[in-house]
């Protein structure tokens, strides 16, 4: 006897190569069966999807939310179900000093399944808003690479990863040398660097030059300075392609300042797609130009990314970015994540982080979120 029968809803599962109206049955938390048809007097209980999207819990790659422990971070339960999402990485806004703070007081107590990268500095991100403004990586004095392994060993089972931020906004005089010790800190876990880079220096040459097979640049359709395209010639630069060939991961990274039209038209026209979408949500972005992640996704529909390749780069694509085999797809036996959307059409303005317009047709909207065999109650 299943748990769960969900019924007659349109299932997108890129990474099985499905895309049909199915029923799915759940037990025991997991995928049980997904077939045409399935018996509902096989099910305790039956929800009729007819009209939704169903596909597996979409998962946010770069998101910031440590919420109330930090000034960046937005609250993960009412941001998932804004977004859709049933799987939020968070992108290093806590380091060694309060990631223990950040698992007790947010991990732990929320709906949303939490993974994170671990910030290269100590404090994480400390000093974000809209006045105030400190790069974490500025100061040398704050990365200790001990601290941070030590750290990221004691919380392996949510830790995915090391995160830096580069640039003159994020690492000021020091440039590229958190990253260097960032990729130290990594290759001993055996784990990826994500990596930000804002404005030069250093360059996204020196950067992307240094990322390893499975490090994962992060903000990688950015907009002048360090975009990853020329404009003038409407060509992808070749470190950019160079990165690619080595197994390089490229995330969107939206954000407040780290996604262009301009740049992605040329990278989309070049088929150079994204691995990954995400919002990187924060208290900034949060309410606008990123919005969260289905907005995100939505753009790049307006953009002409098929829908089929939109819920790839935003389920089975960052599952294998942070290592989660068990996540990002419908397979049975796996954890009954499942994000239930709605497509309404109509004619949508989307914002770059320029202020240029682009108008979609399509907008993807929440309806319901599942873990593990559970609903998850609006909060």
């Amino acid at each position: 006897m299943y748990d769960i029968l969900l019924q007659s809803g349109r299932v997108i599962d890129p990474a099985n190569k499905l895309d049909a109206v199915m029923d799915i049955a759940i037990a025991d938390g997991s995928i049980a069966a997904i077939a045409a048809s399935i018996d509902s007097t096989e099910a305790k209980q039956t929800q009729d999807l007819s009209g939704c999207l169903v596909t597996p819990g979409l998962i946010d790659l770069h998101t910031h939310v440590y919420w109330a422990g930090t000034s960046i971070g937005v609250e993960p339960t009412r941001y998932a179900h804004q977004a859709g999402t049933t799987t939020l990485i968070d992108a290093g806004t806590a380091g060694a000093a309060n990631f223990l703070g950040f698992r007790k007081h947010v991990i732990e107590k929320a709906q949303p399944r939490i993974l994170a990268f671990l910030n290269i500095s100590f404090p994480g991100i400390y000093a974000f808003s809209e006045s105030v403004m400190v790069g974490e990586c500025a100061n040398l004095d704050l990365l200790d690479p001990r601290e941070c392994l030590k750290v990221a060993r004691e919380h392996s089972d949510l830790i995915v990863g090391i995160k830096v931020r580069v640039g003159r906004g994020a690492s000021g005089e020091q440039g590229i040398a958190p990253l260097d010790i960032a990729i130290e800190v990594a290759d001993e876990l055996g784990l990826p660097v994500m990596c930000h880079l804002d404005h030069p220096p250093p360059s996204r040459l020196d950067v992307v030059s240094r990322l390893r097979q499975g490090d994962i640049l992060t903000h990688c359709f950015r907009p002048f300075p360090n975009a990853p395209v020329r404009l003038r010639d409407a060509t992808v630069r070749e470190e950019i392609i160079a990165a690619r060939e080595r197994g390089v991961i490229f995330d969107i990274g939206h954000g407040q300042g780290s996604f262009g039209y301009a740049t992605a038209e040329v990278m989309l026209e070049s088929g150079f797609t994204p691995d990954c979408i995400s919002s990187d949500v924060h208290v900034l972005s949060i309410v606008g130009p990123a919005h969260d992640q289905l907005v995100t996704m939505s753009k790049f529909l307006a953009l002409g990314m098929s829908l089929d390749q939109v819920i790839a780069a935003s389920t089975c694509e960052p599952a294998k970015a942070v290592r989660r085999p068990e996540l990002g797809h419908l397979a049975i036996g796996t954890p009954a994540d499942i994000s239930v959307l709605k497509l309404e059409e109509g004619q949508f303005e989307f914002l770059d982080v320029e202020g240029e317009m682009r108008i979609g047709k399509t907008q993807i909207r929440p309806h319901s979120l599942m873990i593990g065999g559970n609903w998850l109650p609006a909060p």
